[in-house]
């Protein structure tokens, strides 16, 4: 068998991310990895600031309040959304920089710098 002469000239780029980043950001992306909690978030995102009743959740969803609890439990408990309860209901608001931090974790801390 002929053997073909292979030159790869890609440069070694290591990770940026350290070991304690990289269970964060597999956290927070396991808090998101759900087409119901990616809506959520989407929600909450286009309501640019203003809190969101679990009822509204439960429409669009068209799922059980209990369902839509559930899901809300799991990105509050992972820092991206906040709650404000209202007498029997509950409210929720996109936490301020969750996105952001997910970006920061993903990009590294060269990025913060290049940035500037």
């Amino acid at each position: 068998m002929r053997r073909l002469p292979v030159a790869c000239q890609t440069p070694l780029v290591g990770s940026s991310l350290s070991p304690g980043d990289a269970v964060e950001l597999e956290r927070l992306l396991r808090s998101i990895a759900d087409r119901h909690r990616l809506t959520i978030l989407n929600m909450l995102v286009r309501a640019e600031g203003a809190h969101i009743c679990v009822c509204e959740f439960t429409a669009a969803l068209d799922l059980p309040q209990q369902n839509v609890s559930y899901h809300l439990k799991q990105l509050v408990e992972a820092g991206m959304i906040a709650r404000e309860r209202r007498g029997r209901y509950s409210y929720y608001t996109l936490s301020e920089g969750a996105l952001e931090h997910i970006a920061t974790l993903v990009a590294g801390p060269n990025a913060e710098k290049a940035a500037a």
